[in-house]
């Protein structure tokens, strides 16, 4: 069985819905996870920010008109009156839902129960149109095998046995549709995966039911060997291993979210990133095989800040490592990259939430200078051993522009590279005509 996740832009009116019933209407069994309606989770954030600030008009004002387009697309998606007044009910209880949180007392719990009714619409939306054209489809309820445990990491093993109980239960159906991002918590509370956390769905179920393929429907053909925002000329990577798409994931590559990578990885299902406008087109397939000394991509992470600290007096000193790092978590705050020199440390975060308190901390063992405005460049491939020459080619391509930071050999996936924000388009540009387009 396959495992078809559809992102928001896939379902995002009334004719993407139809579309991807196509799509998924081919005899085989399988399971399908869909996100909420494109601008819909934003739109609820939207609705929890004004109920924190017991701004009871403006949460009514933005539900109301949310509802209105819901209420438009479910006439624009049915041909039947039976349909589309059961879709109506539907529509009707998941907004009543968002109201009983109309009060004065609003908590984080009642955000997430808010945040869930996007998913649970569009899944109840999906579901009734395939009944309409015939199909025996299965709602999948989430919230009754997706979990997480203390840690809020998820519970595989709860996660698969009530998997496998409700597809016993239901082994007739044609098709299973689920909801991705939203779970519930290790104490029965409605949660959720975090942002991109449809993709982590995914991979959780299809790791659960040990799928065959796992795919990633989006609105573009595949993750690009560079930024198509930034760059001209990019073109799609037709095969990835797990480690190379993690770190374009982590490194700035908006169509995977990172979380999605490991579980598919350790139960060795390969991962297919497919368009939903194009879906004719090969689109990329991530798995565990690797192409010998090929560079595969370049992503960019923005918003970096880089730290160095100086001390001609500590470095050598047993500890001192350890200090500089325990500084970092004891505020929260991960490390992207790591230099060392005789005399001094630099590193580089991608959250300056509690910058001025590492800041006064690092203080105690040495000079600290704080650089802002940073980009991380990361190029991706097989960069073994035997792959001689790769790093003259990365350098060469920027021979121009000045680099902070070079990071290799924490990954055989990587070489990261830390430049001006103002560099980026220049970097990126250079960096695929010397790699890609030669």
């Amino acid at each position: 069985m396959k495992i078809l996740k559809f992102g928001g832009t896939s379902v995002g009116s009334a004719q993407r819905m139809k579309d991807v019933a196509k799509l998924i209407c081919d005899g085989k069994p399988k399971i399908v996870v869909l996100s909420a309606m494109s601008g819909t989770t934003n739109t609820l954030v939207e609705i929890s920010g004004y109920l924190y600030r017991k701004n009871h008009d403006g949460a009514t004002e933005v539900t109301n008109r949310m509802e209105h387009a819901y209420l438009e697309t479910v006439s624009e998606l049915y041909t039947g009156a039976v349909y589309a007044q059961q879709a109506k009910e539907i529509v009707g209880q998941r907004f009543d839902c968002i109201r009983s949180y109309i009060k004065d007392l609003f908590t984080v719990f009642d955000e997430k129960e808010i945040l869930a009714q996007g998913e649970l619409l569009s899944t109840h939306l999906m579901h009734l149109f395939l009944h309409e054209q015939g199909v025996k489809s299965v709602l999948l309820p989430a919230l009754d095998f997706m979990r997480t445990d203390k840690n809020a990491e998820p519970d595989t093993a709860y996660i698969k046995t009530n998997l496998d109980r409700l597809l016993e239960e239901n082994r007739d159906a044609d098709l299973y549709i689920t909801q991705g991002f939203i779970c519930r918590n290790a104490y029965g509370e409605v949660d959720n995966l975090q942002r991109g956390g449809s993709d982590y769905t995914a991979s959780l179920v299809g790791a659960a039911i040990r799928a065959d393929e796992i795919q990633i429907w989006t609105d573009i053909d595949g993750m690009h060997n560079n930024d198509p925002r930034v760059v001209e000329k990019t073109a799609p990577v037709r095969q990835l291993h797990f480690d190379e798409a993690a770190e374009l994931a982590y490194f700035g590559a908006k169509i995977l979210h990172p979380t999605c990578i490991l579980p598919a990885k350790l139960a060795n299902i390969p991962v297919r990133l497919l368009n939903t406008m194009q879906p004719d087109a090969a689109g990329t397939t991530i798995s565990n095989e690797t192409e010998k000394g090929k560079i595969k991509a370049v992503a960019a992470k923005d918003g970096i800040t880089s730290i160095k600290i100086k001390s001609g007096r500590m470095l050598l000193a047993t500890g001192f490592m350890r200090k500089v790092f325990e500084i970092f978590e004891n505020n929260r705050t991960p490390i992207d990259m790591v230099t060392t020199s005789e005399v001094g440390v630099s590193v580089s975060i991608d959250n300056s939430k509690y910058l001025d308190e590492i800041i006064n901390e690092l203080k105690k063992y040495g000079t600290v200078t704080v650089d802002s405005d940073l980009v991380i460049v990361c190029v991706v491939g097989d960069l073994q051993w035997d792959n001689i020459g790769f790093e003259a080619r990365i350098i060469y391509a920027l021979k121009d522009i000045p680099v902070r930071m070079i990071s290799y050999g924490g990954s055989n996936y990587n070489v990261s590279l830390l430049i001006r924000a103002a560099d980026k388009k220049k970097a990126l540009q250079a960096l695929s005509e010397h790699l890609f387009n030669d």
